[in-house]
């Protein structure tokens, strides 16, 4: 494997930046200062006036999912192709398993599809249903596969929701293993009865959408999924926040100790709810997603929270769908496949939107789009960081390019890219993947199935952590009652007591002699 040198850039991490030239070699970062004793034949990458950051890590992402009745237009291949023409470097995708479908042949299924992959992969596994098999499963993933999160959709009636016993026997199991819960938050019986309600009166285009899915329907699901983690003692993830509703109650639980991350999309900070009443309903439907696009005044919530930290993490939910697959809720928004694109565009949105306008620093930005992830998922230094010994997925980010955006010009299969005609500033100059340049000035040089199965082990530290302070408070100790005076000596033998409480009774039993 040829060395890469990145010379003349500013190397940004989480913490701290600095000039300074990276060496890659053997797909690791070998060195990082000036003046490096480089190896003959190594490639130089010139990055004068560039940020070279951590590749972007988007934690949720759906290739080729099987939907609604259809299957994402993007497979691993064409998805991962598009993430690193955008800048990122490993997805976290689903295993989704159909009701009463076994986890592991599901796994089985995911695991297959993704080994043409360009970038490394790895997987969160969603519990859609539960019984002992479901338990044996989550521990065979942790232990002999090596993931460390299990999904659970509050969504979907009638197709891949989950009722309250599911994530709660699921979250126990969780704190079990050392993994890490994280949850879909949409009430998903209301959304189904607000669907019927707004058929019967007649309203079937996508206008409907968000009036079936409102911030409320998520925040309650929200509330309710961290109260669950509050009495069991586990962490809890919620994906795509998207609403100042939910964002209140994530940062009422922090402030009470409770470990609850968030994770906000790049489309819910920059996109409202106007979208869904454009004139062209093909247009309109592109944008259908869940959660769904929010008044502008959720936008400002989600950044203040991201730039305070009570967002952690943010994503794209890519689920690629084209027109065709659009149409078939024609007559009935509640069958339009939820979906939208943005693995290829995420970061440039979240660059211009955010750091051109004051709203993070790029420090900030590698936190939101890596760091934090690795950490949460237990990828850190290995992902995340540019440091000696870590993976070389880097990211050479001009912050002078400009583009426009558009359908005709994305490498995903998207049938309407959502950012279309919008001018962003900062773009991926050269993306790196194990220190193989795999972008390069808009030229792909990718190698189909080049991408690995990243494992995650079970974040022990988090369970330790989270879990004493809640069982403490829980800890009980049964009391011993009498429940009369004259209780004969034959029901006292079946109260279970302290040794205080025996001494008692047995002085009782002399003095009645």
């Amino acid at each position: 494997m040829n060395s890469v040198l990145i010379r003349g850039g500013t190397v940004v991490n989480a913490d701290t930046s600095l000039a300074a030239d990276v060496l890659c070699e053997g797909g690791l970062i070998h060195a990082i200062g000036h003046d490096l004793d480089v190896p003959a034949g190594t490639t130089i990458v010139d990055a004068g006036g560039a940020f070279v950051m951590p590749g972007g890590i988007d934690p949720h992402t759906h290739m080729e999912l099987p939907f609604m009745g259809t299957v994402a237009k993007d497979d691993f291949f064409t998805g991962t192709s598009a993430a690193v023409s955008g800048g990122k470097t490993m997805i976290v995708d689903f295993v989704i398993p159909d009701p009463k479908q076994s986890l592991m042949e599901a796994w089985n299924h995911w695991n297959g599809w993704a080994r043409k992959s360009v970038t490394d992969y790895s997987f969160h596994v969603a519990v859609t249903w539960w019984d002992q098999s479901v338990h044996d499963d989550m521990g065979t993933l942790v232990r002999d596969h090596v993931i460390n999160s299990f999904k659970h959709f509050m969504a979907y009636k009638n197709a891949i929701m989950a009722d309250d016993e599911t994530p709660v026997n699921s979250f126990t199991r969780a704190l079990e293993l050392g993994a890490v819960p994280t949850v879909h938050a949409e009430n998903g019986e209301l959304v189904f009865q607000l669907q019927k309600k707004l058929l019967a009166q007649g309203m079937t285009g996508p206008e409907a959408h968000p009036m079936s899915r409102p911030p409320a329907v998520e925040a309650e699901a929200a509330e309710r999924a961290i109260r669950i983690a509050e009495v069991l003692g586990t962490p809890l993830y919620i994906v795509h926040v998207s609403c100042e509703d939910t964002v209140a109650a994530i940062i009422r639980a922090r402030s009470h100790g409770q470990r609850v991350y968030g994770e906000v999309l790049a489309q819910h900070l920059t996109i409202d709810e106007s979208v869904y009443r454009n004139p062209d309903w093909n247009i309109a439907a592109a944008h259908v997603m869940s959660p769904p696009f929010r008044a502008k005044h959720h936008q400002d919530a989600l950044w203040n929270a991201l730039a305070a930290v009570h967002l952690h993490t943010t994503a794209t939910d890519h689920c690629a769908f084209c027109e065709n697959q659009k149409a078939m809720g024609k007559g009935d928004f509640s069958r339009i496949p939820n979906g939208t694109a943005g693995v290829e565009d995420g970061m440039a949105v979240l660059w211009d939107a955010g750091v051109n306008t004051g709203r993070l620093t790029p420090n900030e930005f590698v936190k939101v789009t890596s760091t934090n992830c690795a950490q949460i998922f237990n990828l850190h230094p290995r992902k995340g960081a540019i440091a000696v010994g870590s993976d070389a997925d880097l990211v050479v980010w001009d912050p002078t390019a400009t583009k426009t955006i558009t359908t005709a010009g994305s490498v995903s299969k998207v049938g309407h890219n959502v950012f279309e005609g919008r001018k962003v500033m900062g773009l991926p100059k050269v993306t790196l993947s194990q220190g193989r340049i795999v972008w390069m000035d808009g030229d792909l040089r990718i190698e189909r199935g080049a991408g690995r199965y990243v494992k995650r082990p079970a974040f022990a530290p988090v369970r330790r952590a989270e879990a004493p302070g809640r069982h403490a408070r829980a800890a009980s100790r049964a009391v011993c009652r009498l429940t009369c005076r004259t209780s004969r000596p034959d029901d006292l033998r079946a109260i279970s007591t302290t040794p205080t409480s025996a001494t008692r009774i047995r002085r009782s039993r002399r003095s009645r002699r």
